[in-house]
């Protein structure tokens, strides 16, 4: 569905996006983490033919981001960080307005609108302008204008942004949905961890410019970070005792233990250090968020990577 070869965007002095190659399989569902300025909104926009490429190519639903980008178009839904309805219109008239400008009839249009109105629980709400809608209701009115023509292929560029946790909720759920029913092929970015954790099969890490990690959310962590145990002792000799029988590492009166599938070795851990006369007061099991593997692979947390990173620059050609 999506393929590309030492993609790259320059903004003067700034390399954006600085040769990516990736490849996205029908029906995945694909998000790409990083902190602000990243380049992962500076890739969407390559891929959905908003701007060109620097350098290297790209192929989106068969065909080249360059040379056929009206069929890229026909063939894909994007929704942007903003509002893409017109405030002072309503809805369902922003809907069949959407498909009409795709090429179809009124006709179809209607039945398509209405369809995506009842399956994104806009029902109560298509009718009313656009002003009227909360945050979630014109979000969800957002993806029903990107899926108006069925597109194979639909990107999301952090659609969570501003909602708060119930509507954010409540949307990746229709967002899941919509994947199951219509197996359509998604690519989304988001700041959101457990976002991309919950629903994503695969998450893309990228990097200033670059992608540094591509796995499964559970491979990534069990690779990078993997899960953590700790284990409080009354005192330090206890920790010292402990730490002999584990050949783990001390700090004061806990030990920390990396391994995988920590909440199965516990029992047996404790067992050890019973019968060994070393016996835990506490025990606290660690799981790796994706923050930690972000963190682990850069040097620094991906929050605070979002929070201070620059925007990216305007869009000059060089």
């Amino acid at each position: 569905m999506i393929e590309t070869r030492g993609l790259a965007k320059h903004f003067k002095d700034v390399r954006a996006v600085d040769g990516i190659d990736l490849t996205v399989a029908p029906g995945e569902l694909v998000a790409l983490l990083g902190p602000n300025g990243a380049g992962k909104s500076t890739t969407l926009r390559m891929l959905t033919t908003l701007i060109p490429p620097t350098s290297g190519q790209a192929t989106v639903a068969g065909f080249d981001v360059v040379r056929r980008q009206r069929d890229v178009r026909l063939r894909i839904g994007y929704i942007g960080q903003g509002n893409g309805a017109g405030h002072s219109q309503r809805g369902r008239d922003e809907l069949i307005s959407q498909g009409r400008a795709y090429g179809m009839s009124v006709r179809d249009s209607r039945t398509r609108a209405a369809e995506l109105i009842d399956s994104l629980g806009l029902a109560e709400v298509a009718d009313r302008r656009v002003s009227s809608l909360s945050g979630g209701q014109r979000r969800r009115l957002d993806i029903a204008m990107g899926l108006i023509h069925a597109p194979s292929l639909l990107f999301l560029d952090e659609p969570s942004t501003g909602l708060d946790p119930q509507n954010r909720a409540n949307l990746q759920e229709h967002i899941l949905a919509l994947r199951a029913r219509h197996e359509t092929t998604i690519v989304l970015t988001t700041h959101y961890l457990d976002e991309a954790d919950s629903m994503a099969e695969r998450v893309i890490v990228i990097d200033h410019g670059r992608i540094i990690a591509d796995d499964s959310p559970a491979r990534l962590k069990a690779e990078h970070v993997g899960d953590r145990i700790i284990l409080g002792f009354d005192t330090e000799s206890d920790a010292a005792g402990a730490a002999a029988t584990l050949d783990a590492p001390r700090q004061g009166r806990q030990l920390h233990i990396t391994t995988d599938g920590a909440p199965r070795r516990v029992p047996g851990i404790l067992d050890d250090l019973k019968a060994a006369g070393h016996p835990a007061a506490e025990v606290e099991v660690r799981r790796p968020t994706l923050d930690d593997v972000f963190l682990k692979l850069t040097g620094r947390s991906l929050r605070e990577g979002g929070a201070e990173a620059t925007r990216t620059p305007e869009l000059v050609e060089v």
